[in-house]
Order: C-alpha cells, then structure tokens, then sequence
C-alpha cells in the first residue's frame, strides 16, 4: 500500500530528527511547497559549537528547567528555525512545514508537539501557510500559521 502525501513528508522529518544532537528532544522539519522540499533541518547547536551531546550536558536539564521555559539556556537552535534560515523567503511563501518531535530518554514521539512562541514567530514571518505535526505513525494535526497570528498571546493583556 502506498504511503499517503502528508505522512510521506512526515516520515522524511522523522528520518531528519535523527541527527539533532539535545539531549531531551530531537525536532525535524521539512518544508514543501508545490510538492518539493525546499528545505529540512534538525536541533543542534549553531554551527561551529559543540553539540550537547558531545558536551554530554544539558544546561536546562541540569537546573531542572520545565519544557517551554528558559530557551535561551538551550545551546540548540531549533528544527523549525534551522530549516527557515535555511531557505529563500520568496520560496517560503505559501508552503508547509512538516515537523515531528522525539523525547530523547524514551524514544517516543513527542505528545502535542507544537512549535515554541519563537519558533512560531519565524514561520509567521517566513510566509509559511501551514504547519503539519506527526502525532503517532499515522496521524497529524494541521494548523493554519493564521492561527497563530489570531491568538497571539505572548503579550497577555494590554492595559
């Protein structure tokens, strides 16, 4: 049986992830627009820096850091951000970003995956038009960037 479309760019992301180099979770991104891949990319440290796990040491897992908190301990730059730098902005324009996360420790995939507040930044101001993230083997959700446009509230409420 063949492999539908969505899980087919899924699957490469989660071929992707395999080299991120943290320690907790590894992410992988694709981006495609008119059914080519413009471009992929993995979490790791920026280029030139040693890899956390080369270092074997997590800066946030030694402080106990809760997921979501305090990224700019986090030596990694993240999947999503790495494949948007990665590309022109003009063939960025209207594709979709595959993503699929994998905690470290277990090897399971990562439960409501979601872009961080920054991470979504980016593909806002990438032009990207939706975000598809793996859930299990089979399964995804879609989101629409317009969505994350709408329900900004990474400033709370303005007095």
């Amino acid at each position: 049986m063949r492999r539908d479309k969505t899980n087919y760019y899924l699957d490469i992301a989660e071929t992707i992830l395999e080299r991120g180099t943290c320690l907790r979770r590894n992410y992988g991104a694709v981006i495609v627009k008119n059914d080519e891949i413009i471009s992929t990319g993995f979490t790791g440290a920026p280029r030139g820096r040693k890899n956390c796990c080369d270092l074997k040491r997590c800066m946030r897992e030694e402080l106990q850091i809760p997921s979501g908190q305090r990224y700019e301990l986090c030596r990694s730059v993240h999947a999503e951000q790495n494949a948007i730098i990665s590309a022109s902005r003009r063939d960025l324009i209207d594709s979709d970003l595959y993503l699929v996360g994998r905690e470290v420790k277990t090897g399971n995939l990562v439960k409501d995956a979601t872009p961080c507040e920054l991470c979504k930044r980016f593909i806002i101001n990438a032009g990207i038009k939706r975000v598809v993230i793996r859930d299990d083997k089979d399964n995804y959700r879609i989101i629409n960037v317009d969505e994350y446009v709408k329900n900004d509230d990474t400033v709370g409420e303005l007095v």
